[in-house]
Formats: C-alpha cells, sequence, structure tokens
C-alpha cells in the first residue's frame, strides 16, 4: 500500500498541507493513519478523495456542501466534469486516479476524450505534461512502483505512435532534416516522440532512431543522412556528473549542426552550452523555433 505523507497530497492536489489539516477537523473528510512510529500518512483512497474534493472546490462547490455528500455523489459529480470541455484539472486528476488504480479502460476514455475535445497538441501540453509532472512526484518518493511507471508510459506512448501514424506530411521541398535519438541508457521515450509529432506537424522530415543509441552508431548515422539538426533528451543519462561532458562531446563531433537538448538532465543552473546546442526548457521552446 502507497503511503502520502500530507505535502505529497499538497502537490499532487493543489490544496495547501494547512487547508487539507482544517478539513480533516472540521469535515472529517479524510482519515489518515499512522505507523508503528506513530507518523501520520494517507492512502490511495485518501490521495483519490482529495483530488476529486479539491476538483469540486475549484469549481466552486462549497467544502461544507462536498462534506455533506456521499462518495457516490461526489464520483457522479466528477464525472459529469470531466466531460465538460477543457477542464484540464478534471482529465489530469482523472489520470492519476486511474494510474492508481491501473485502469487502463478510464486513462485511455480520459486521453481519448481530451484529444477529441482540445486536440492532441493541446491535450500534451495542458494534460499530459503536468500529469507527468505531478506524478513525477511520487516516482521521486517511492509511491508508485516500476508496474505504475510502465503503465503509463506505454499507454501515453502508445497515443503518440497512434497520432504520429495518422499525420500527413507535405513535406517542403529543401525543408532541413531532424535526427531524433535518445543516448545510451536513454529509455524514456514520451517526450522525443512529441518532438517527432510536432517537428512532422510543420511539414519537415524526421529521422527517428528511438533509445538507447550508441554515440557511434549516432556519429555514422549523421555521415549517411546528412541531417541539419539534432534533437536529443537527457531524462536519466548522462547522470548530472557527466552531462557537461556529453554536451560539449555532442558539440566538438557535430560543430556543423543545430543541437537542441531537453530533459531533466540538461536543466542543471551549473552546465554551460556551446553555440551550436541550445537546451530546450520546455517543448514550447521547440515550437518557437521551427515557427
Amino acid at each position: 500500500m502507497a503511503q502520502y505523507t500530507i505535502k505529497e497530497l499538497e502537490h499532487l492536489s493543489g490544496i495547501k498541507a494547512h487547508t487539507i489539516r482544517i478539513w480533516e477537523q472540521r469535515y472529517n473528510i479524510l482519515s489518515p493513519k499512522r505507523t508503528e512510529t506513530n507518523i501520520r500518512f494517507y492512502d490511495d483512497a485518501d490521495l483519490k478523495s482529495l483530488l476529486n474534493i479539491s476538483l469540486l472546490n475549484e469549481r466552486g462547490y462549497k467544502i461544507s456542501k462536498i462534506a455533506q455528500m456521499q462518495p457516490e455523489q461526489i464520483a457522479q459529480k466528477v464525472h459529469q466534469l470531466c466531460d465538460e470541455k477543457c477542464l484540464y484539472v478534471s482529465q489530469i486528476n482523472a489520470l492519476i486516479a486511474a494510474m492508481v488504480d491501473m485502469d487502463e479502460e478510464r486513462f485511455d476514455k480520459t486521453l481519448s476524450t481530451s484529444a477529441l475535445q482540445i486536440g492532441f497538441s493541446e491535450t500534451m501540453d495542458q494534460v499530459i505534461y503536468p500529469f507527468l509532472h505531478k506524478i513525477g512526484i511520487l516516482w521521486q518518493t517511492g509511491n508508485i512502483s516500476p508496474a505504475h511507471e510502465h503503465f503509463v508510459s506505454n499507454l501515453v506512448r502508445q497515443k503518440l505512435i497512434v497520432a504520429i501514424d495518422g499525420q500527413v506530411v507535405r513535406r517542403q521541398k529543401d525543408a532541413p532534416t531532424y535526427l531524433l535519438y535518445l543516448p545510451e541508457g536513454e529509455l524514456h521515450e514520451i517526450a522525443l516522440l512529441y518532438m517527432q509529432y510536432i517537428i512532422r506537424a510543420h511539414n519537415l522530415h524526421v529521422i527517428y532512431l528511438g533509445q538507447n543509441l550508441p554515440f557511434s552508431d549516432l556519429e555514422k548515422t549523421v555521415e549517411q543522412c546528412q541531417p541539419q539538426n539534432i534533437c536529443t533528451v537527457l531524462t536519466i543519462q548522462p547522470d548530472r556528473d557527466n552531462v557537461q561532458e556529453y554536451i560539449n562531446k555532442l558539440a566538438a563531433r557535430f560543430p556543423g549542426l543545430n543541437i537542441y537538448m531537453y530533459g531533466y538532465q540538461v536543466q542543471y543552473d551549473f552546465l554551460s552550452f556551446p553555440a551550436n546546442v541550445q537546451r530546450l526548457s520546455c517543448i514550447r521552446d521547440l515550437v518557437e523555433q521551427l515557427n
């Protein structure tokens, strides 16, 4: 059973820890448990309950009214809100709850409905990326198992591949080519797949090499295909101590190419970037470059 601190509930729900405590005392909306050493914690049921309550509260329902509702009534109201157009918070919360329960049908329905209502790109920007950021908190605190991570990643990955497959690319004459890859040891592919989708949406040519690519294979492909641009994402590899060396190596080996780097490992303030390397702080940075 997962155990959450009140600060973790705050990060995931958007409700301040102080407010959660007040709601507990006044309205008895949550029932925290205690460890053998008397430390308070919350479980999956508490997390899902608070996600639903925070959504209703944000949509104008007073906490005093919510506290009087039965769980079935709260769930019904939330489902109604989830069907409304462009309600990002409800969709993100629905994804978190589906992930906790490993409910593939609900997860898939939430993403599909959002894509139909607001478009795939907007769903990626406003729903999927905020969702991945929130569950990153759970990964860091050990409250999500590898099974949860694979469950989420594979479903999002499937959506991206289907969206890419459905694109009709009208490549412009003399349009630049973008080579996309992940370095050795790097398997987190979602951001790179989304880059591919964005670049193809701009009718540009993509060479997609995917995960775990040895540097020697990157060199051979660049020599053979002569791309003008390289895009990569560093989420876990190389690690913090070696990422600057990797940036320098990439820049020195391909001095005539534009290199775009994204991911957790390139966001450190101490990093420096050669003239031909650009750090992307978010995916929108790439969109601005393409525009």
